[in-house]
């Protein structure tokens, strides 16, 4: 019979990792770890803080990013219950009507009966269609402005060649503006 000679001598963690696996202790350590461990930092519901060049906050139990679009999502976000009258929101109208006016489709229709009940419908509605009229004014304003200073000297066409136009007439275009201003304006009750 021949003699075996080991050429390699075993460690002690070797040797304990054969013990705890003979043993049925699969998932025991067999040395300890040197390293570096980060404090762990607990924060409680509402706070905020910066971590990682971000700004980091909890809400309802869960860690969230705060971001510029906060505000926007939560102006646009539809809650479960009217807050007018915490009935279910489930109608298929009842977010349109959110948007608009903050209540569901059945507390606007009581609102509205309500001002015809005392004769301030016609106000009210005269009102809100000015408002309306009053931004689109401002828009238009806005994208006339955008149009006029932006430079539409060349255009590419579908074929992708570039074709070099002659810019527009200023006078023209701040006629155009005024009429269509004029136009609007007179649209209002």
């Amino acid at each position: 019979m021949s003699k075996s000679v080991l050429k390699k001598e075993f460690k002690e963690k070797d040797v304990q990792r054969l013990r705890n696996l003979v043993q049925g202790k699969h998932g025991e350590r067999s040395t300890q770890g040197i390293g570096y461990n980060k404090a762990k930092e607990f924060h409680a519901e509402g706070d905020i803080w910066e971590e990682d060049d971000r700004t980091w906050t909890i809400k309802n139990g869960i860690k969230q990013n705060v971001t510029k679009l906060d505000k926007a999502k939560e102006s646009i976000h539809m809650p479960l219950f009217c807050p007018s009258c915490n009935n279910l929101m489930k109608k298929y109208l009842d977010k349109r009507f959110y948007l608009q006016f903050n209540r569901c489709l059945d507390c606007q229709i009581d609102f509205e009966h309500e001002l015809k009940m005392q004769g301030l419908w016609a106000e009210y509605n005269k009102a809100f269609i000015n408002e309306d009229i009053d931004n689109m004014i401002n828009e238009f304003e806005i994208w006339f402005e955008e149009a006029l200073n932006h430079s539409n000297e060349d255009f590419i066409t579908e074929a992708g060649d570039v074709e070099k136009w002659v810019g527009s007439n200023k006078k023209k275009m701040l006629k155009s503006k005024e009429e269509t201003i004029a136009f609007l304006k007179k649209l209002k009750k």
